[in-house]
């Protein structure tokens, strides 16, 4: 495990207090006030100030080209709006008519870089790219410079004694059989449980039983919705968790920071392993440890292909989300404060997704921050939806953190992925946050949890290139990176 990718190695995880959550990003908050502004170091002083000088420089170039003829300028500003209306196009169709729109958005600014080469406006294309590039770069990398620490806090913990391991050897197209995982953990002094029998079988009873015999640790090698389910027993009886990443997608292993190709490294933990206290999710008295969702989400969810393929099913259904459900209608209410009427997605996360994760496929930074995601969509129309490209600022897109969320609908019933799993919930559905309320073994050696890089937060960047030497330096010394 790299330096960067290493949690920080701070006091024991313990019920105590959660360390920075540093959700990546700037979500309105519903509850949570803004603390005291912290010190901008000199270094991200002037990379903010080199991010904005290059910018402008680049805009200047552009306007200068098009200055030159009022035709090139206006084709610019034109091919703009194009790319960004075939984008919306792409997203929100399908058929021929998509490709149709995925070619324009290609071909229209190739059109206007050819149109300025052949007004003799090569340089300053040329200049105007350099300068954007090195905007972002600089901007990306005093926006890193300001973020929390990664990583959430571990600590030493003794091998349990009496393991017990639930495993599904359907799960993950048979990963169980493929890395030999039940005879594997058996010769690690673990008792295993395999779900093969011919009906279903009553996990949480199979869980409870173990707990009642003496077992100390609690693991599942198994999909994100039986791992959430044996995860709250673990921690009704503050048991140590173990997460064998023998799922499809294996989200939760994924934040864990586990090894996905190798789902066997994950019973090192058994013998050498740290722990860190996490927090879970309740939805209708329900754990869940990945996310819920509802409306077009939760119908993404029922789809037969979702199971077998998340990522790809999500995405190629994503024009409905975008561009309209007929499903009942909802209304969320976060902390009893902030009221969204009638989107048309919504997914409540066991903390905040990434920022520019608008659909809930990326990472979340942190798992004890001691709040919910919430991300809602509300796009009514073409212009909305271009919005919405932008990220999360955007006008049909809301991204919160909140402890407490309740869905209402008009509707009596209605469904919900909870974990990946469709379920039908009585209405009103409410959504609360057990803060560090699991204690998750984990291998000492686990490949880690790579920071992706940040948004252009403007805000934070405006602040971090304005404030002036004498009041960057007042105050508490930055904590070090």
């Amino acid at each position: 495990m790299t330096d960067a990718e290493k949690p920080n190695q701070g006091p024991a995880a313990g019920r105590g207090p959660a360390g920075p959550a540093g959700p990546a990003g700037p979500p309105d908050r519903a509850v949570t006030p803004e603390g005291p502004s912290l010190p901008v170091p000199a270094s991200q002083r002037w990379l903010a100030r080199l991010a904005y000088a290059a910018a402008l420089g680049a805009v200047a170039m552009l306007i200068t080209g098009g200055l030159s003829s009022l035709a090139v300028l206006t084709a610019g500003g034109l091919g703009l709006v194009v790319t960004l209306a075939a984008i919306w196009w792409f997203l929100s169709n399908r058929g021929a008519l998509r490709w149709v729109c995925a070619a324009v958005a290609v071909a229209v600014p190739i059109a206007v870089v050819v149109l300025y080469i052949a007004r003799g406006q090569f340089w300053s294309i040329v200049l105007a790219l350099l300068l954007s590039a090195l905007a972002v770069t600089s901007a990306r990398a005093a926006l890193v410079l300001a973020r929390p620490p990664s990583g959430m806090p571990e600590r030493e913990a003794p091998p349990p004694a009496r393991p017990f391991l639930i495993m599904n050897p359907r799960s993950g197209g048979g990963k169980v059989g493929q890395f030999a995982l039940d005879a594997k953990a058996a010769a690690l002094g673990a008792e295993v449980a395999l779900l093969d029998g011919p009906g279903p079988t009553d996990v949480a009873a199979l869980a409870r039983t173990a707990v009642a015999d003496g077992a100390d640790l609690l693991g599942v090698a198994g999909g994100d919705g039986t791992q959430a389910l044996v995860a709250g027993i673990a921690a009704d009886h503050d048991l140590p968790f173990l997460v064998v990443s023998a799922g499809t997608r294996n989200h939760f292993a994924m934040d864990l920071g586990l090894d996905r190709k190798r789902p066997d490294a994950g019973l090192d933990a058994l013998r050498d392993g740290v722990e860190i206290c996490l927090d879970l999710g309740l939805i209708g008295g329900r754990t869940f440890v990945n996310n819920a969702s509802f409306g077009a989400y939760a119908e993404v969810v029922q789809s037969p292909a979702y199971r077998d393929d998340k990522r790809g099913t999500t995405l190629r259904l994503l024009p409905e989300t975008l561009s309209g459900h007929q499903g009942p209608r909802l209304v969320v209410r976060i902390d009893g404060e902030v009221v969204i009427e009638a989107p048309k997605a919504v997914l409540i996360s066991n903390n905040p997704y990434e920022f520019g994760d608008p659909i809930g496929l990326g990472r979340r930074p942190r798992l004890d921050g001691g709040v919910l995601g919430v991300i809602a969509i509300t796009v009514d129309n073409a212009a909305q939806a271009v919005e919405l490209l932008r990220g999360r600022h955007a006008g049909g897109l809301r991204t919160l953190v909140a402890h407490e969320v309740v869905v209402e609908s008009d509707a009596p019933r209605i469904p919900v992925g909870i974990d990946g799993e469709a379920v039908l919930m009585p209405t009103p559905v409410r959504l609360t946050i057990r803060p560090l309320a699991l204690r998750v073994r984990v291998p000492r050696g686990r490949p880690g949890v790579p920071r992706s890089k940040p948004p252009i937060d403007l805000a934070l960047l405006r602040h971090q290139a304005l404030t002036v030497a004498r009041l960057a330096g007042s105050g508490a010394a930055p904590a070090r990176r």
